[in-house]
């Protein structure tokens, strides 16, 4: 029986990320940084790694696709793109979340907790909270697009940052941390290096993996892209 083979991709930032796996593992996976994924460089793209990987579309027994948060245009080309695969091909596909698929970067961290913080533009940020258990990390909030100072009340303990909005706001969480010091809560900050700043397809590998196992896959005239902005913004960036 030939080893099944998954086409993974995140379009959700400027980092374009590709992976596909043979049997349960990563073969070949290629992190591309463009101003905006287009569909006129995803394919050649993905037929580049597959030709590298020695595996042919028709081998491919399904697809994941990172749903964002993110650019809003990158994303439709992604869904857009793995859909069509869907269509013509039969094969399931299954969405994670970009914020999940970011958090693994760290999965094997020793530090309890794990925040996503992506920059949204508007002084805002798309983020998410993990918490480390010994089954991997736990979701411990919901997705937000929230401002950073309504964020940070969350957090408490030793916690690694990572994503692109990092470096922008790092002094003003440290700063944070630093008022409350006294308190039996008191948060520590860890960062990320920033190689780990974006969603990377090879680590979206064993939650595609999981959710095929669990037969949860998505049907693909319904999967959309994770918005959090209210639906009068979606439009305006």
């Amino acid at each position: 029986m030939k080893p099944k083979c998954y086409l993974l991709m995140d379009t959700s930032t400027k980092n374009f990320s590709l992976a596909v796996s043979r049997g349960g593992a990563v073969a070949r996976f290629r992190n591309i940084k463009l101003d905006k994924v287009l569909s006129s460089s995803i394919i050649p793209c993905i037929e580049r790694l597959l030709k590298q990987a020695g595996i042919s579309l028709g081998d491919v027994s399904g697809f994941g696709i990172g749903t964002g948060p993110g650019s809003f245009t990158s994303l439709r080309v992604g869904l857009a793109t793995v859909k069509a695969f869907c269509l013509a091909s039969g094969k399931p596909v299954v969405g994670i979340p970009s914020l999940d698929t970011l958090a693994q970067n760290v999965l094997n961290t020793a530090v309890p907790y794990v925040a996503t913080l992506v920059d949204a533009r508007r002084d805002l940020v798309y983020a998410c909270l993990y918490r480390a258990t010994p089954r991997g990390l736990k979701r411990a909030c919901p997705y937000l697009l929230t401002g950073l100072d309504d964020f940070l009340p969350r957090l408490k303990g030793e916690t690694i940052f990572l994503g692109d909005a990092v470096p922008l706001y790092r002094d003003r969480i440290e700063e944070y941390a630093s008022r409350g010091r006294s308190s039996l809560s008191v948060l520590r900050c860890h960062w990320a290096q920033e190689r780990m700043w974006f969603p990377r397809a090879n680590r979206m590998l064993p939650l595609v993996l999981d959710r095929i196992a669990r037969k949860q896959t998505d049907a693909p005239d319904t999967l959309v892209p994770l918005y959090l902005y209210p639906e009068h913004c979606q439009v305006r960036r």
